[in-house]
């Protein structure tokens, strides 16, 4: 399998588990009765197995953690404020509506990132040919809300 291929499968399978993430961990905080303590189990799993990747795989790039720029951690935020946002709002708004503004968002900053090569991105002008499929995309993926 060409490692295109292989990249876009893996992209795909990470696709389809943003909602199934969502559903799940927004249905374990109305359970709990806490969106947080639900973000807060979410978080230790994927702790435990990222460091058991982690084992598995080698550890010396962890030396470099300290000479990295400060402003790259800013992903963990972004991450957190994913993860409390979507278990609060998805019971209430509904897994659709939540994941097609995240959708949205996501094809938005995507284009705009790649355009400028913003943090440290292989750059991909926005052509008028990339607009337009951007734009496809995003109007089919809010024909599929309108049930």
């Amino acid at each position: 399998m060409p490692p295109t291929t292989a990249y876009a499968l893996t992209m795909l399978a990470a696709g389809i588990g943003i909602p199934i993430l969502a559903a799940l961990n927004s249905s374990l905080g109305s359970r709990l009765g806490s969106p947080v303590a639900a973000a807060t189990i979410l978080f230790s799993v994927a702790l435990a197995a990222t460091l058991i990747v982690l084992a598995l795989k080698g550890a010396p790039a962890l030396a470099a953690v300290i000479a990295a720029p400060k402003h790259l951690f800013l992903a963990g935020l972004l991450v957190a404020f994913y993860i409390l946002s979507i278990t609060f709002i998805a019971p209430k708004f509904g897994i659709g509506n939540a994941v097609f503004f995240v959708l949205l968002g996501q094809l938005i900053s995507a284009a705009l990132i790649d355009h400028f090569g913003l943090f440290g991105a292989r750059i991909s002008p926005l052509s008028l040919s990339r607009a337009v499929g951007i734009a496809l995309m995003a109007g089919g993926v809010f024909l599929t809300q309108q049930a």
